[in-house]
């Protein structure tokens, strides 16, 4: 079926419409929230209509749980997320670094982000994506990836992150052979 005809759809909307908005209002507990996953329930409904538009209700509140029980997963992993790196933070906070050691991991920091500059920028998304918590299906969301691509493109990235690294190490210790040079490379430091 194809997209319903402007006035059959406002009449779909004037009836349907405050049912969909006190469903959702009652799963979120939030007013604004559900005006807007009402407002996306029923653009689902303009974009892609179901094969019978007869009686409507039914696969309007199946769109609008859905969307709502969505919203509230993905709250929840953000939640999860911002929980386990206020943890994370507050460990390193409580064993302060030496100066020294402060130092050297500042410099591995911006050795790495150099790596991370030298890789395509899907790549680098990527791995800061995984790096950061997010879980497979949610890179794949972000990278308009299909989910089982996910996988192979981190086992990719990384070996690409890894080459780069292998080179860098390569290219200090061409430097430190350079008589002329002058330079000695950081793994000499450690």
């Amino acid at each position: 079926m194809g997209i319903p005809e402007s006035k059959r759809y406002k009449q779909i909307f004037y009836d349907y419409y405050p049912g969909v908005l006190r469903k959702l209002a009652a799963l979120l507990r939030d007013e604004a929230l559900a005006e807007d996953l009402a407002q996306e329930t029923f653009l689902k409904l303009y974009r892609q209509p179901p094969d019978n538009l007869d009686a409507p209700g039914a696969w309007l509140h199946r769109v609008a749980t859905r969307l709502a029980y969505g919203h509230m997963d993905k709250a929840a992993r953000d939640r999860r997320l911002t929980e386990k790196q206020e943890r994370e933070l507050a460990a390193s906070v409580g064993a302060s670094p030496s100066g020294e050691a402060e130092l050297m991991r500042r410099l591995d920091q911006e050795e790495v982000r150099q790596w991370l500059d030298g890789l395509p920028e899907r790549d680098r998304k990527a791995l800061l994506l995984r790096y950061s918590g997010y879980s497979y299906a949610e890179i794949a969301a972000e990278l308009s990836l299909r989910p089982p691509l996910v996988g192979t493109m981190l086992a990719r990235a990384t070996d690409k992150l890894r080459r780069c690294a292998e080179q860098a190490e390569t290219d200090g210790r061409r430097l430190e052979a350079s008589p002329e040079a002058g330079y000695r490379s950081r793994l000499e430091l450690h």
